[in-house]
C-alpha cells in the first residue's frame, strides 16, 4: 500500500502523523510511503530522516493526497485536505466529528473510508489511541492553567503550591479517567489542594486505593460539582464520552459563583467542551475571558509538545497502520472488531452512532459497512 502523511496545517499544529520509525517499519512490510516536505520539522524530525529509512519526500500536499491510498495524520482534515480526499481512499486520523457538521458532511461527500483514532478499542473497554494524547494532555492541563492563573495573564494570581502561610491553590478536576488523574497528579504534585469529582464509585475507589492521600475523589453530583466550581481557582474539564460531544456539565450561570480570574481549563474542548462557555483556541492566541473567569480551551494542547506527542501518538498508531497497510482495510477491520469501533465513515455513510445521534444523521453500524460489497 502506499502511505501518504502530509503536513498538518491546522494553527500551531507541530506533530506529524507518521514518525521515521514507523516509516521505516512499513516499508520493512513492503509498503510505499510518501511524507510531504517538512511534515516532521516541527516534531525535530527532518526530510533526510525520512529519506534514510526508505520513504520519499513529496513538494506538496496535493501530491501526497492524490497518490497515497492511505492518509495518516494527527488532527482533523481542515476544508481544504478534505476537497483533496477521493472516493476508495482510506483516512486514518483524529476525527472528533460529533461537534463538528461541516467536516462530516465534507468526509460523507468525498466517499473516502474514516477510521478515527479516539473511538478505536481495546479488550479492556479503553481507547488506546486517544489515551497517549490523553496522558500528554492531562499532563499538561495543570501546567497551563498555573500560567493562565498568573495575575498578567488575567488570572487571580495564585501560586499553584502557596509558600508557608499562604494556602496553595484549589483545584477541581472533573472527570477521573486518563485525563483527570494525569491532570490531578501533576496538579497535586505543583503543591495544589486537588479534588477528582466521578461519576463510578469503581474508579474512585481505584484512585484512593492508588493514590491515597495525594489528591482527594468526590462523587459528582450536580450539587458537588458545583460547590467545588465555586470554591476552586482552577477547574480541569476532563470528561469524555468516546465519539459523542460532550456533556455540558458547567453552566453560564455558574461562572457567576466563581472567584473573579479563577481559571478554567477544557480538556474536552475537541469532542464540544464540557463548559457551556468554551469554545476551541490556538496556542498562539490561547486564552479568552467570560464574567471574570479566564478560559483555556486550546483544542490540540499535546501540539505544543509536539516531540514527546508525536512519538507517543505514533508508539500507538504504528500497529494498527501497519495492519491496514498489510490487509486492507476491510479485512483488518474484519479480523480486529476494536478497529473496527474506529471506523466513521464510509462510502459515504456515517458508521458512528454517537456521532449520528449528535449531528441528527442517520447511522449504520460498522459491521453493516463491512457488509457491503
Amino acid at each position: 500500500m502506499l502511505i501518504g502523511c502530509p503536513t498538518e496545517i491546522k494553527p500551531q499544529e507541530f506533530r506529524v502523523g507518521v514518525t521515521p520509525a514507523a516509516a521505516r517499519e512499513a516499508v520493512t512490510h513492503g509498503h510505499d510511503v510518501l511524507i510531504q516536505s517538512g511534515a516532521g520539522v516541527g516534531a525535530g524530525f527532518s526530510d533526510e530522516d525520512y529519506s534514510a529509512v526508505g520513504a520519499r519526500i513529496a513538494t506538496t500536499a496535493a501530491e501526497v493526497f492524490a497518490e497515497a491510498e492511505m492518509i495518516v495524520k494527527v488532527k482533523e482534515p481542515q476544508a481544504a485536505e478534505r476537497a483533496m480526499l477521493r472516493k476508495g481512499q482510506l483516512l486514518f486520523t483524529y476525527l472528533h466529528l460529533a461537534p463538528d457538521p461541516d467536516q462530516t458532511r465534507d468526509l460523507l461527500a468525498s466517499g473516502a473510508t474514516c477510521i478515527a483514532y479516539e473511538t478505536v478499542t481495546d479488550a479492556r473497554g479503553g481507547l488506546p489511541l486517544l489515551a497517549p494524547m490523553s496522558e500528554v494532555a492531562g499532563r499538561l492541563a495543570p501546567q497551563m492553567g498555573a500560567w493562565s492563573l498568573q495575575k498578567a495573564n488575567g488570572g487571580r494570581g495564585v501560586l499553584m503550591g502557596g509558600v508557608p502561610g499562604v494556602t496553595p491553590a484549589k483545584v477541581a478536576v472533573i472527570g477521573g479517567g486518563v485525563v483527570g488523574t494525569f491532570a490531578a497528579r501533576v496538579a497535586a504534585g505543583m503543591g495544589a489542594d486537588v479534588t477528582v469529582l466521578d461519576r463510578s464509585l469503581p474508579r474512585m475507589r481505584y484512585l484512593d486505593d492508588t493514590f491515597g492521600n495525594v489528591f482527594r475523589t468526590r462523587y459528582a453530583s450536580g450539587e458537588n460539582t458545583a460547590e467545588m466550581v465555586a470554591e476552586a481557582d482552577m477547574v480541569i474539564g476532563a470528561v469524555l464520552v468516546p465519539g459523542a460531544a460532550a456533556p455540558k456539565l458547567v453552566s453560564r450561570a455558574q461562572l457567576a459563583t466563581m472567584k473573579p480570574g479563577a481559571v478554567i481549563v477544557d480538556v474536552a474542548i475537541d469532542q464540544g467542551g464540557c463548559f457551556e462557555t468554551s469554545k476551541a483556541t490556538t496556542h498562539q492566541d490561547p486564552i479568552y475571558e467570560v464574567d471574570g473567569v479566564v478560559h483555556y480551551c486550546v483544542a490540540n494542547m499535546p501540539g505544543a509538545v509536539a516531540r514527546t506527542s508525536t512519538i507517543a501518538l505514533g508508539n500507538a498508531t504504528m500497529p494498527y497502520m501497519l495492519a491496514l497497510a498489510d490487509k486492507g482495510w476491510r479485512t483488518a477491520c474484519k479480523a480486529d472488531p476494536h478497529l473496527a469501533a474506529g471506523l466513521n465513515v464510509h462510502a459515504g455513510q456515517l458508521t458512528n452512532a454517537p456521532v449520528g445521534e449528535a449531528l441528527g444523521i442517520e447511522a449504520i453500524t460498522p459491521e453493516m459497512a463491512l457488509s457491503q460489497a
